[in-house]
């Protein structure tokens, strides 16, 4: 039997072709998947959030959602008004309904109580002067 160049060539292309899919692929589900995030501040103690809850405040800081990134002491305040503001909004917000529970029969956890935490942390980083710094922990 005779093998051509032709004939290994195209398997490897085809296996080359599905290799750069691959690594596309799981680069993408690495980059959207950020598993924890750990905010810190030499004012106060770290806290550690599941990451979407810590995107999610961090824009509505006015922050890009960026992990890792950190705030400047200057704009920590304006960063915790921000998120204030926005958390007061949220709790006009009718309650989620039991629709929303877990299958374990635990009750959802509202946006302003995972925030409390993080708006601990501005104020004490506010007060102290200092940045704030986060990190994904995955």
């Amino acid at each position: 039997m005779t093998v051509s160049a032709e004939s290994v060539r195209l398997p490897c292309l085809r296996i080359r072709r599905l290799v750069g899919k691959a690594v596309a692929w799981s680069a993408s589900i690495r980059e959207d998947t950020i598993m924890l995030v750990t905010f810190s501040c030499p004012a106060y103690a770290d806290i550690t959030m599941f990451g979407d809850v810590a995107v999610r405040l961090l824009k509505l800081m006015g922050h890009s959602g960026t992990v890792p990134s950190a705030l400047l002491a200057e704009d920590v305040q304006a960063a915790l008004e921000r998120l204030e503001a926005a958390v007061e909004a949220g709790e006009q917000l009718p309650e989620p309904d039991e629709s929303a529970q877990r299958e374990d029969d635990e009750p959802a956890v509202s946006l302003p109580h995972r925030a409390l935490p993080l708006i601990e942390l501005l104020k004490a980083a506010a007060k102290a002067k200092c940045n704030v710094m986060w990190d994904s922990s995955s």
